[in-house]
């Protein structure tokens, strides 16, 4: 293992091998050029003879099929190259899939329903990408659902979503996110409110199963599904209702064992369970660095990435002119509870809130709802806002938007999750 190079490297990979490297130094860059022969990143083709640039946070596995040759340019705090990887497994998932997928098309049935399950930091979101990017290298056109809270892949963190996939996913900026389906959870951990998160999801399902059946060709490729790593007590119960809730046909388990076991006891006959390793190359994440991600995904949110930059706007809006809510009323003794209500209905209540200093730099969703009423909270959203400045006196707040005012809708819910604009 070679520790914080800064020269020029050339690296010859055999068939079947893997070159990983990762870049933690802030403010350092890396520049990853094809040489010869074939390689991926997660999937997606490399082109020969185009450089890629790779920027602080980035953990890289560079593979090839047939054997290559690739230029490395810049810091990296860790580079080598595995001859033991997982792609072949994962590859022949895909193959199972894909025939499944080939099935689908002579009935004219639905594609197979895979969710990716295992503990944090064994590369679940990796597996979808991969498996994603095979599936449309095919030409299918499957579903992405993303329900791990903690990193907002599709939207923010705080939501979960779903998406068509039509195009391999970039390089460096991830898959294309035009039109995307997105709830608002607003809360970065799944423990926060369970009963919220599972009418989220079930709701989610609802509406992912819809439009599978408006579009063949979706219908036919399927849904990858990814989810928390929280997978014991309450967390591996909503593995199981997320199984239902989607129909799934397929669950993945990465590295676990145990939970594979389980889920072989737990979940309906019909359903195939299968182990896989997890890669090599998959780190253990800090609380600092997941915390950094978290803060740069909302920030790419509003302002966009450096190859595609985006110009968010600033403007005031009167209190009067729009209605924020929060989701949870605060728990009342059970001597205190109206008459059949149970203390946990208080986690899904609605609240209409005033604005106050309380709401500064919180993230607000900007309902679809058209009603006041407890179905908003199953809404999805046309995006979110940032609360940049609370004028208490003169009863105006300031928002960070992605566009212009006004806004979409007025009925604003309230997210835990915070973001401190420092542009």
């Amino acid at each position: 293992m070679e520790e914080k190079k800064s020269v020029l490297q050339e690296f010859k990979l055999d068939p079947d091998n893997e070159l990983r490297f990762e870049v933690e130094t802030k403010g350092a860059k890396v520049y990853l050029t094809l040489r010869s022969g074939l390689a991926e990143i997660f999937g997606t083709e490399l082109v020969k003879g185009k450089t890629y640039e790779f920027t602080s946070g980035a953990k890289v596995a560079v593979f090839t099929w047939q054997g290559c040759t690739i230029e490395v340019k810049g810091k990296t705090d860790v580079i080598y190259t595995a001859k033991e990887t997982p792609m072949v497994l994962y590859s022949n998932c895909h193959a199972a899939l894909e025939t499944m997928r080939t099935e689908s098309e002579k009935d004219n049935k639905r594609g197979p329903i895979t969710m990716i399950v295992g503990p944090m930091d064994v590369g679940k979101s990796t597996l979808c990408r991969i498996l994603l990017n095979y599936a449309v290298r095919m030409g299918r056109r499957p579903i992405y659902v993303d329900l791990d809270v903690g990193q907002g892949k599709i939207s923010i963190p705080g939501t979960v979503g779903a998406l068509v996939v039509e195009r391999p996913a970039a390089i460096d900026e991830g898959f294309s996110q035009e039109a995307p389906l997105v709830y608002n959870y607003g809360h970065k951990s799944f423990a926060a409110n369970p009963k919220l998160y599972k009418m989220i999801i079930d709701q989610l399902a609802v509406t992912v199963k819809e439009r599978l059946d408006v579009n063949k060709k979706t219908r036919n490729s399927g849904v990858i599904i990814n989810t928390c790593g929280w997978i014991k007590g309450d967390g591996y119960k909503q593995l199981l209702e997320s199984g239902r809730a989607f129909e799934v046909d397929i669950v993945l388990v990465l590295d676990q064992e145990r939970l594979y076991n389980e889920l072989v006891r737990d979940m309906p006959n019909y359903v195939k369970i299968v182990f896989l390793q997890k890669s090599g190359g998959v780190v253990e994440l800090s609380k600092n660095f997941r915390n950094e991600a978290c803060d740069q995904r909302i920030r790419e949110y509003f302002y966009g990435t450096p190859k595609n930059q985006l110009y968010p706007h600033s403007f005031d809006l009167k209190w009067s002119e729009v209605k924020i809510f929060k989701v949870g009323a605060p728990a009342l003794p059970d001597s205190c509870l109206p008459h059949g209500m149970k203390p946990e209905d208080y986690l899904t209540k609605l609240v209409l809130l005033t604005p106050n200093a309380g709401i500064l730099h919180h993230i607000l969703a900007v309902s679809f709802a058209e009603k006041e009423d407890e179905d908003m909270i199953l809404s999805h959203v046309s995006g979110f806002v940032c609360v940049s400045n609370v004028d208490v006196e003169r009863q105006i707040i300031t928002l960070l938007s992605p566009q212009p005012k006004p806004l979409p809708n007025n009925i604003l819910v309230l997210s835990d999750v915070q973001f401190m604009d420092s542009h």
